[in-house]
């Protein structure tokens, strides 16, 4: 049986939308891993006196940094992310429902084929 030419479209689109959407995911899954470590990394800072010392990674080197300030990039960072996060989620949403119904459609057409 051979698959008609808006049939053989319908599925080279899925195929593309079925990669959008695994790096939309993988995507997701990195600004949940950077959210974390830095949701750790402020509760470990705000555990910290206000008189300690502080350092941050550059590189291979540590540098030490006011606390004041780290805590308040921090917290930019982490607001930041949740809306990235937000982003993502949403993005991942569209890309699962449009794949879904592309889905649908595909097999309406291949049982029609077929019928």
């Amino acid at each position: 049986m051979e698959i008609p030419q808006n049939v053989q479209h319908q599925l080279n689109q899925f195929q593309q939308l079925q990669q959008q959407a695994q790096a939309v995911t993988v995507q997701k899954q990195n600004v949940d891993i950077q959210l974390r470590e830095t949701e750790t990394a402020l509760e470990e800072l705000k555990k910290t006196p206000e008189d300690a010392e502080v350092f941050k990674t550059a590189g291979n080197l540590l540098i030490k940094v006011e606390r004041a300030s780290t805590l308040e990039d921090l917290e930019d960072k982490l607001e930041t992310l949740k809306l990235r996060q937000q982003t993502m989620q949403r993005q991942e949403e569209r890309v699962m429902k449009k794949l879904e119904e592309m889905q649908a459609s595909i097999q309406q057409a291949m049982s029609g084929l077929q019928g």
